[in-house]
């Protein structure tokens, strides 16, 4: 073998530790963006929670509108007919007053009590119509009032979620620009399983750094044997209790150098 070169056990824990590296590099960026996300904290949520308020408020003050002035048509056309039957029962009186025979007087009569009926009923209905306009300005006046509120607060949270945005915003985007640079440097399958990690575990921590003898993600100990392993960078190894991917302190601190 020449003098130099790098045996094959050599080459592959080169390569080895070098996924190892750059999948720790990856964790500490994304690490860094998921604490820039928590500052926001529940903030998107109670956006979105207010936004959905808002459309659905105002999705039944539009239709309580439509009620109130469909309501307030039906009055004007119960009055309107009050007004024509005033005027039938005017005219059959007076055509009373010119009949030749009974039979054509009863047959005004009649006329005249079917309008005085539709009249009455006109009257019946135009009150009740009154009173669920006045149930209807009532319900209207306070989904009004509590629309107003619900935009004031959403108005408030979105004002508080930019402000919070605009300070980290710059910062954010250059971590997302270097994770996406940092998972260009990882195989496909190991990605992956990175990812599904993540999002398995509640702070986001897929790969973590031994410390004092155990898993720095779960901190369950770690036998010798497989600590050995994890330190001369032989292969990926993951903790037996949590999943997640296990590097070797020496890694952990060149990242922290490095950050």
């Amino acid at each position: 073998m020449a003098k130099g070169s790098l045996s094959e056990r050599e080459k592959i824990d080169t390569s080895v530790e070098k996924k190892l590296t750059a999948l720790f590099e990856l964790q500490v960026i994304d690490s860094q963006i998921d604490k820039i996300r928590t500052v926001r904290g529940e903030l998107p949520l109670e956006i979105k929670e207010l936004e959905d308020s808002v459309d659905e408020l105002a999705t039944r003050l539009e239709k309580l509108n439509e009620d109130y002035r469909a309501s307030e048509l039906i009055i004007s056309e119960k009055k309107n007919l009050m007004k024509d039957a005033e005027a039938m029962i005017k005219k059959y009186k007076s055509q009373q007053n010119k009949v030749r025979n009974n039979r054509e007087y009863e047959s005004l009569t009649k006329e005249i009590e079917y309008q005085t009926l539709e009249i009455q009923l006109a009257e019946r209905k135009i009150k009740d119509f009154k009173a669920s306009l006045t149930t209807k300005k009532e319900q209207v006046e306070q989904l009004e009032e509590e629309l107003k509120e619900r935009k004031n607060r959403l108005k408030e949270k979105q004002g508080e979620l930019d402000e919070i945005i605009a300070e980290t915003e710059k910062e954010e985007t250059a971590l997302l620009k270097r994770s996406k640079s940092a998972e260009g440097l990882i195989e496909e399958r190991l990605l992956s399983s990175y990812k599904r990690i993540r999002s398995n575990t509640r702070n986001g921590l897929a790969v973590v750094p031994v410390e004092r003898d155990a898993c720095g993600g779960c901190f369950s100990k770690i036998p010798p044997q497989r600590q050995l392993d994890i330190k001369t960078h032989k292969k990926l190894l993951v903790c037996e209790h949590c999943g997640r991917v296990l590097v070797a302190p020496d890694i952990a601190e060149k990242m922290k150098e490095k950050v």
